[in-house]
């Protein structure tokens, strides 16, 4: 019987040893691990990425919001026709917009302030100021009401820039920008409404609206 000689087999087997290589190479040995995936966690962070100018925003913004609302539901026994609309549409608004940096501030792991800072933000009412609309009617009220309204948008406007400027917050920023173009429009309405310029004399209080 013929016998292949030691180095012939070698030859042959030399090829299929290198092609069983190749294939468990392609195929693995299946304890490898699989290709890595983005964790949950890691989307969350890149979805909610945001800086300190962004907490500020919404946290001061929602008491801000929420002082347009409580002047704007004044409006609904004591205005006059077009000022009344005005009010409805402002509060149509801004609760929505409350709900969105309520929920802006949840998804961040952080709390809304509580009332320490109204005074300090710009465009804010006083407690004199709120009594002074509260007590007053028909054209008496259009009057303050539009002149008060207009120095508190100058103010959301005025915080609404500093987040677009500072901000990271992708969502924040173009909620800024929303109450920028919005309430621009608003005060030329208001504005148009006075007559033009408020009077800078207007009896609104001790100032407690920063100096607008």
């Amino acid at each position: 019987m013929f016998t292949m000689p030691a180095f012939g087999r070698a030859r042959l087997l030399a090829p299929v040893a290198l092609v069983t290589a190749v294939f468990l190479a392609g195929c693995g040995t299946g304890d490898e691990a699989p290709a890595a995936e983005p964790t949950p966690a890691t989307e969350e962070q890149s979805g909610a990425e945001h800086n300190d100018a962004d907490v500020m925003f919404a946290q001061m913004m929602i008491p801000h919001h929420e002082q347009a609302v409580q002047m704007a539901g004044l409006a609904e026994e004591r205005a006059g026709e077009e000022v009344r609309e005005l009010a409805t549409e402002i509060e149509a608004a801004q609760g929505p917009e409350i709900e969105q940096l309520t929920a802006m501030l949840e998804s961040w792991g952080e709390e809304p302030e509580g009332g320490s800072m109204d005074h300090g933000m710009p465009g804010m009412m006083s407690e004199d100021d709120m009594a002074a609309l509260e007590s007053a009617s028909g054209d008496e009220f259009d009057e303050r009401f539009l002149e008060m309204m207009i120095a508190h948008h100058e103010g959301a406007i005025e915080m609404a820039q500093t987040e677009i400027d500072e901000g990271a917050n992708a969502d924040a920023i173009a909620l800024a920008e929303q109450v920028v173009s919005a309430q621009e429009s608003e005060i030329e309405q208001m504005t148009a409404m006075l007559g033009g310029s408020p009077s800078p004399s207007a009896d609104t209080g001790d100032g407690g609206h920063g100096g607008h």
